[in-house]
């Protein structure tokens, strides 16, 4: 590559929407080293100059306080960048501002990106790009990267990028203390003011860019400040930085008298509100069922399930096999029962695929639009009731996505009473995006009672476990901050590249370990493994649970992979093996059945083994006590 541009800013600007309009399709999305953080690199070529992108987390400060924003400050620290270009909001200058006075102090080129500036103007908001760029001294283009308007203008700016002629003098302790920590730090030691504030700041964090025989002697020198200056470092440095952004804004901002509110805007504070904010995220969930349910599941499954591998894909490759694989044991293992690639290829493209797909354009949707925001907001009176706030419901929603990565994102709360708290909700009664698809599919098409009561048995039983965690886990819950973003019309090609992000994902990772698990079924029924452990089971899924003894596989099979325990309970149901109410029972087990053994291993490296081993073990009991329950529930009422 010819250059390097780091994309950095604060969340919700639309940062990703500008990395996808600089790379187009050439972009992979990975893990940082070392942690769970996605990042996206991607090539983009203008002005004869070929660029690698680096789209980052987005960042409230460069002084961390999760994983995604260390990851972001790493990558700004150590992939040397030649241009940083900082997306802003355009309707909130000052937070941007904050930022870009952190990033100037690291002396790299920059451009800044005023984006989302037609909602800043439907606002009475109006920057004055050229008088902030002679403050700056770095390049300003105001964007909207939704339609592309400043793209090309951001481009040509990168080639002017600069690193700024703005240097904020703090006051005279802070720059006596800034000089005599650039005087322990190495001479080679890059970004030596950036890094002496962040350490001044007492970051712990930023330790890790120092040698470790010079860390005892800053640790010593940090304290030392702390209790020889007149107020906390962080606090003093923060203060200048605020005052400063201060004095910015009243030279090149001006707000006029906003018209009157739009629609959208009067549908964004309408959704925040008791009423109509729940109707209409049960209309949202109605719809999310229509598509999801009954068009994915039912309408795609049945188009590709019979007609595509029913009638042709499966067929043909029963008939290769025969023709070239003289082994019964290896024909049976590839097209067999538990064949690798009849079954397991049935159920991964046939069955979940469509599914999920469906499920990732709404979700996108979504994202998208900004609601998603507003749900968490709206649903912090609603997780208070079991001891957590709003930040709960991000791990929560992103829990719908994939439990794995959401234990992970507990990180973002504060309390470990808290992070524990979300990690055994998520392990019991979230649901996945690909196993909520295909439960959806399960109870689409039977009675709306079907759908209704597992609703409520999961929302019961979040409300019920989390209570009794409030109590008996100690430790205190944390304030509640969180800015919204606006409601916004969605991107569809925004939405497109999500999702075909997503699919990547669901092909790579998850279709190899339907084989996967497929192969283990395989090797359990020729070992006659898997009928033991039927009949082990049997008492629990028969008698308790009341279903046929072939869902016993459903449930081995959700261990290792969630929705293809519940895929196997879906095609049961199509075979009519299940009426409505084993459908409804075995939804409710499925969904609070043990966590996958992707999620059991992060939560093993999040919370210890103690910690997941209980949570294993409570909900495999509440599972089965619950379902069990429920069952006799319905037979005794006659619900069904």
């Amino acid at each position: 590559m010819d250059k390097t541009i780091i994309l950095i800013g604060n969340p919700n600007v639309g940062k990703s929407v500008i990395f996808n309009r600089l790379t187009g399709n050439h972009a992979v999305v990975s893990n940082y080293p070392g942690t769970t953080v996605d990042l996206a690199r991607g090539i983009s070529v203008f002005g004869g100059v070929k660029h690698q992108v680096i789209d980052t987390p987005g960042t409230i400060s460069l002084l961390p306080t999760s994983e995604d924003e260390q990851v972001t400050r790493d990558v700004l620290v150590r992939e040397k960048a030649d241009v940083i270009v900082q997306v802003g909001d355009a309707k909130n200058l000052r937070r941007t501002l904050l930022l870009t006075m952190e990033l100037l102090e690291f002396g790299l080129p920059m451009v800044l990106a005023l984006n989302m500036d037609d909602e800043a103007l439907e606002r009475g908001i109006k920057t004055d790009a050229r008088k902030l760029r002679d403050i700056l001294g770095i390049p300003v283009v105001r964007t909207v990267a939704v339609t592309g308007e400043g793209m090309g203008e951001l481009k040509k700016r990168v080639a002017e990028a600069s690193p700024g002629s703005l240097t904020l003098r703090y006051r005279a302790e802070i720059e006596k203390a800034v000089s005599e920590i650039e005087g322990i730090l190495p001479k080679e030691t890059a970004y030596k003011r950036a890094l002496s504030l962040m350490l001044l700041s007492q970051d712990a964090s930023s330790q890790r860019y120092v040698d470790e025989r010079l860390r005892a002697v800053l640790r010593k020198k940090l304290k030392e400040y702390v209790l020889k200056f007149s107020n906390h470092p962080r606090f003093l440095i923060f203060t200048a930085r605020n005052n400063r952004a201060n004095e910015i804004l009243g030279g090149v901002m001006s707000v006029k008298a906003a018209a009157k509110p739009s629609r959208l805007e009067k549908l964004g504070d309408a959704v925040l509100k008791p009423f109509p904010g729940y109707l209409i995220a049960l209309f949202m969930l109605f719809v999310m069922y229509e598509f999801v349910g009954v068009f994915g599941a039912g309408f795609l499954v049945d188009l590709l399930e019979k007609k595509l591998f029913g009638a042709c894909v499966n067929p043909l490759l029963v008939k290769l096999a025969d023709r070239a694989v003289p082994f019964t044991f290896v024909r049976e293992m590839f097209v067999g029962e538990y064949g690798m690639l009849t079954m397991a290829l049935t159920y991964a493209l046939a069955i979940v695929l469509p599914i999920v797909a469906t499920f990732f354009v709404f979700f996108g949707f979504l994202e998208d639009s900004g609601y998603l925001p507003r749900l968490s907001a709206m649903l912090n009176r609603v997780f208070s009731k079991v001891g957590l706030n709003g930040k709960a419901v991000l791990p929560m929603v992103l829990g719908l996505g994939c439990g794995t990565m959401a234990v992970l994102g507990a990180r973002v709360l504060e309390t470990r009473k808290e992070r524990l708290m979300v990690t055994l909700l998520l392990s019991l009664a979230v649901p996945c995006s690909a196993q909520l698809g295909v439960i959806l599919g399960l109870v689409s098409g039977l009675s709306w009672k079907v759908a209704v009561l597992w609703v409520f048995s999961l929302t019961l039983s979040l409300y019920v476990v989390g209570s009794a965690a409030d109590r008996l886990i100690k430790g205190a819950r944390s304030p509640f901050v969180f800015e919204i973003p606006p409601l916004r019309y969605p991107s569809l090609a925004n939405i497109l590249t999500k999702v075909r992000v997503r699919m990547v994902w669901y092909l790579k990772e998850a279709v190899p370990l339907f084989i996967l698990g497929t192969f283990i079924l395989f090797i359990l029924d020729k070992t006659r493994m898997l009928g033991r452990i039927e009949a082990a089971l049997s008492p629990l899924i028969t008698g308790v649970l009341g279903l046929p003894v072939e869902a016993t596989k459903s449930f081995v099979m959700g261990f290792l992979r969630r929705d293809y325990g519940v895929a196997g309970l879906f095609v049961l149901a199509r075979e009519g093996m299940l009426d409505p109410r084993q459908v409804l029972v075995s939804a409710v087990a499925i969904t609070l059945f043990i966590p996958c053994v992707a999620q059991f291993f992060m939560v093993i490296k999040e919370q210890g083994l103690k910690a997941a081993c209980l949570i294993f073990v409570f909900a495999l009991c509440y599972a089965f006590a619950f379902a069990g329950v429920l069952n006799l529930v319905v037979i005794r009422f006659g619900i069904m």
